[in-house]
């Protein structure tokens, strides 16, 4: 049914306590920073987008997430691993690849809380 067809979906994460922190971080993540305005920012890598809201509601943070898909998992590992950012980001977690019954997948924790898991597409 052609009417329903969406184009795209772009979310709006929470930032957590820390809002410049996170803008931070998702640029370190390789995410570029296209616009911000009175608490929000648009963010995009290649055709991912996503709006990082200020917004610090604990048991909501902990209780999204988002699926990031990237053309070479283990690629995209080893250049974040190098960037030792649990390191610079002490509440930033993230696991090795590990596989999951829908996939492969490295999973991580950014500064709010949310899970990110980053798959290739």
């Amino acid at each position: 049914m052609t009417d329903l067809l969406a184009l795209s979906l772009l979310p709006f994460v929470p930032s957590g306590s820390d809002y410049e922190g996170s803008r931070r971080l998702f640029a370190d993540l390789g995410f570029e920073e296209i616009w911000e305005n009175d608490g929000y920012a648009g963010f995009r890598n290649g055709d991912a987008q996503f709006i990082l809201q200020k917004y610090n509601v604990k048991s909501f943070a902990e209780n999204f997430m988002v699926r990031l898909n990237v053309k070479d998992l283990d690629a995209w590992w080893q250049a974040i691993s190098r960037l030792q950012l649990d390191k610079k980001y002490p509440a930033f977690r993230i696991k090795p690849p590990s596989d999951f019954p829908w996939g492969r997948e490295v999973n991580f924790i950014d500064l709010a809380g949310v899970c990110w898991h980053v798959g290739s597409a």
